[in-house]
């Protein structure tokens, strides 16, 4: 996922406490506050692999994933190669729908200097207000777009580690715009399904046509 800030929420709790900086489109951010459990460390002893992102409007990208039954050491495998993969694209939030897996897991660092990656497998969200921000949204799989979006400022999120442990996490700003972007993606959406069909269509020819050319 990319973000650009397009105002900043009435709440403010999470962005007036950060540093922001938009590199190549993405925007990193860090917040004041203090690393919390859900950030994890991806380490491991196999060396990682750059995965292929799917681009809109390949069909793959519309598959409802599957729970994950067991988090093993395949499922660890991959979600370091989907970090390795979101960090080289580069971007703030992957789901494994974009990598052509279908399963439900997320990875996700808003952090500037790659530091506080966060792992969501099975995730499952609730908004917790009837208040709305709104993002300037992009997408690893939607290269070179950006539109607006309005989503619940707030959510709760229940989800397991990369341990396969459960933890609960109550998310706004910046954070609760992510996770609800990318479980869009375990479950076939993408942000432009939530512009004019005459803009998502406008953004799908522009698309099809830049694969051609690159084909």
């Amino acid at each position: 996922m990319c973000v650009r800030v397009n105002r900043q929420s009435p709440r403010g709790s999470l962005l007036q406490n950060a540093l922001a900086t938009l590199h190549n489109g993405s925007l990193h951010l860090r917040t004041c506050q203090a690393i919390d459990p859900t950030l994890l460390n991806t380490c491991s002893n196999q060396p990682m692999a750059i995965l292929n992102i799917l681009e809109f409007p390949d069909p793959r990208l519309r598959t409802i994933a599957k729970p994950v039954a067991v988090v093993d050491d395949e499922v660890r495998q991959l979600v370091d190669d989907m970090f390795e993969t979101m960090y080289e694209a580069p971007g703030i939030g992957l789901a494994a729908t974009q990598v052509n897996v279908h399963k439900r897991i997320v990875v996700m660092d808003l952090s500037e200097d790659r530091t506080e990656p966060r792992v969501f497998i099975n995730p499952e969200f609730e908004s917790l207000t009837d208040e709305m921000d709104q993002y300037q949204e992009g997408c690893l799989s939607v290269p070179g777009f950006y539109e607006n979006v309005d989503r619940p400022q707030k959510v709760k999120i229940k989800a397991l580690d990369r341990d396969g442990q459960p933890y609960e996490l109550i998310a706004e700003g910046l954070l609760a715009v992510c996770i609800q972007h990318e479980c869009d993606h375990l479950n076939g959406k993408l942000f432009v399904d939530y512009l004019s069909t005459l803009k998502r269509d406008r953004i799908k020819k522009k698309l099809e046509k830049l694969h051609r050319q690159n084909a």
